[in-house]
């Protein structure tokens, strides 16, 4: 007999709906071709004569069930579920819709995050170019190149999730209270401790060689060596190099008044040879001193065992070159207090550039925000700009993050890497090679092959903006974060700032920042545009570098731990660790990835004292720097 006999034969006219809801429950339940089969093991089909002939049990799954019992139970529980679902049923429908509704704006959410992601596009793209070998930019567009496809995905995906969350305010904080255990402290006079002599023993004159960065340290070393020798220190000039192509000298990016004035009372400083020195050949007569002469990092008593004779004898000596010759231990405590003092008190920038900077920050703020020690110390008198109606934005300032991204073309020519843009990528660095780099060459010729793979598993890769933006992802900084970008020469151009770009599409330059009328003093001058790139990053809520042997990162993050109050935070990817954590990108969990990112990142910004041998321009939380508080 079918399931319809049976039901018929167990739904007595008399009953109830309910009474009948339930035995037709219990009946399909019970008697259904699934359960209900030969299998004598599982019972036997229920019959209409069965039931008839006052059948008092059944078995079903080799279990006994009283089918009177059964009967009056399931009708009794048919009328209290119909009250019950009666009595909730709004309340079912209400909370039905309530998940609906929610999955449904997550969905959209998801959606109308990831369709902005795609279309977003920056203002920056439009400038970031590659530099030739003859200086200009030239735009080279090429295929976007995309070494993650995987992990950039995911990052999508995990941008568009986070985008109307409420941000992690750890973010923009130090993560360690000893950051704000130190104040600065080297502004005091030095001479109570060194003595400043009223009889110089000569003049030192340096024309220092490199860009912005390297000259700012060529000038502390030299005032530091002045105080040493007991010299009277010329103020320094800049080479010109057919690399950076700019003729600035101090006084075009520097205040020498106020420079001289911050260490009158430390070592004599003038602005010039005196007459009767100014036309004397001084290579001719000895005593120019190129970096061939003097070792790197050298220490105080080389100078005084071969410089010093030199200067007593003849009256002047010219350095020439004078990079990095002089070493950060071990130096009496003293002169490396009038090292800081040169770096963080004396040298600031000249109002044209403290000027321009304010402008840079207020625009990339887009309103009138808290002046810090740090907006002091960089922008003067200019600090107190007046924000304009256009630059204001509902909701206050903006926070921003700099970004130093070290991938030049020389850079990445010489690191030996590959990059992933196939063979022409390598034709072309290996030309460029061939012409900037032949002692490289030939160096190559007599070594051992290294591998691509070696090499960036050794940390020796620049960091490529593909990376860069999975590591600022991987943090939890969301996609609308305002980022500065130091520099703009990116090789590669917009092909290799594309993934960049469709991550965090608010990338600003100086170029996108400023009218063409603004940039116009500053255009032909590299390292005056490099000193703008200074003071944007060093004011920053968050700077991010990718290579922490730049000179600019280091000057900048050492200047940030000197006048930041500890309230400066500093990103510093450790290169070595996180080709570690890429090599797994086919099969890493975003999760996973986020944490290991966040964890290199946290452990590189524990706040530690300068350790031995460490620069005092990089590392300042020192005694000889800057002092506990309490």
């Amino acid at each position: 007999m079918g399931k319809q006999g049976v039901s018929r034969s167990l739904r007595p006219e008399s009953q109830s709906d309910g009474m009948s809801l339930g035995m037709k429950d219990y009946q399909i339940r019970c008697c259904s071709e699934n359960f209900c089969g030969n299998n004598p093991s599982i019972g036997r089909r229920l019959s209409g004569d069965d039931v008839n002939s006052g059948l008092k049990t059944v078995s079903v799954h080799g279990l006994k069930h009283d089918v009177s019992k059964i009967s009056a139970s399931k009708g009794s529980y048919g009328s209290k579920r119909n009250v019950w679902l009666q009595k909730h049923v709004r309340s079912i429908l209400f909370m039905i819709g309530v998940i609906g509704f929610v999955f449904l704006v997550d969905s959209l959410t998801v959606s109308l995050v990831n369709l902005i992601i795609r279309r977003n596009t920056s203002p920056a793209r439009k400038s970031i170019g590659i530099k030739d070998d003859n200086g200009p930019n030239v735009h080279k567009e090429k295929s976007p190149i995309q070494m993650y496809d995987r992990l950039v995905h995911l990052a999508s995906v995990s941008l568009a999730k986070i985008e109307f969350k409420q941000e992690k305010s750890s973010l923009w904080k130090e993560p360690y209270l000893q950051a704000s255990g130190w104040v600065p402290c080297a502004d005091g006079n030095v001479v109570s401790d060194l003595g400043k002599f009223d009889k110089t023993n000569g003049y030192i004159v340096v024309s220092a060689n490199g860009g912005l960065n390297q000259q700012r340290v060529a000038i502390c070393n030299a005032v530091a060596l002045a105080s040493l020798l007991n010299a009277t220190l010329v103020i320094p000039r800049f080479l010109y190099s057919n690399v950076w192509k700019d003729p600035s000298q101090f006084g075009d990016i520097y205040q020498e008044d106020y420079f001289m004035n911050t260490l009158k009372d430390d070592v004599h400083i003038v602005k010039e040879l005196p007459s009767y020195l100014k036309s004397v050949d001084l290579e001719a007569i000895g005593i120019q001193i190129t970096d061939a002469d003097i070792a790197k990092e050298a220490k105080p008593t080389d100078y005084i065992r071969t410089v010093l004779p030199l200067l007593l004898q003849n009256g002047v000596v010219h350095f020439l070159g004078f990079g990095n010759r002089l070493g950060f231990d071990a130096i009496p405590f003293n002169l490396q207090k009038l090292r800081c003092k040169c770096n963080f008190h004396a040298l600031k920038f000249t109002h044209k550039i403290q000027q321009v900077g304010s402008l840079l920050v207020k625009r990339i703020r887009k309103y009138e925000a808290a002046k810090s020690m740090l907006d002091k110390q960089l922008l003067g008198n200019f600090i107190d700009y007046v924000a304009s109606k256009e630059d204001k934005v509902v909701g206050g300032p903006v926070k921003y993050l700099a970004l130093h991204l070290r991938f030049e073309v020389d850079m990445v020519a010489y690191s030996l890497c590959d990059f992933g843009g196939g063979e022409d990528e390598k034709k072309e660095l290996q030309a460029y090679r061939e012409i900037h780099f032949p002692l490289l060459i030939e160096r190559l010729k007599k070594s051992r092959t290294i591998s691509s793979t070696e090499l960036r598993m050794s940390g020796r890769c620049p960091l490529t903006p593909e990376e860069a933006a999975l590591v600022l992802a991987g943090l939890g900084f969301k996609h609308r974060t305002y980022i500065y970008l130091a520099g703009s020469h990116i090789y590669g151009g917009n092909s290799r700032m594309r993934t960049f770009t469709n991550l965090y599409p608010n990338l600003v330059t100086k170029e996108t920042l400023l009218t063409p009328s603004e940039l116009a003093p500053f255009q032909n001058f590299s390292s005056q545009l490099a000193a703008l790139d200074f003071i944007a990053c060093a004011s920053a809520d968050v700077f991010a570098m990718t290579d922490s042997g730049s000179q600019l990162s280091s000057l900048v993050s050492g200047f940030r731990t000197y006048h930041g109050g500890g309230n400066a935070p500093t990103l510093r990817p450790n290169k070595k660790r996180l080709a570690a954590i890429l090599s797994e990108n086919k099969t890493i969990g975003w999760k996973t990835f986020g944490d290991r990112v966040s964890k290199m990142i946290e452990e590189g910004q524990r706040s530690r004292t300068r350790g031995f041998g460490r620069s005092i321009y990089r590392h300042p939380m020192c005694p000889e720097c800057m002092c506990k508080s309490h």
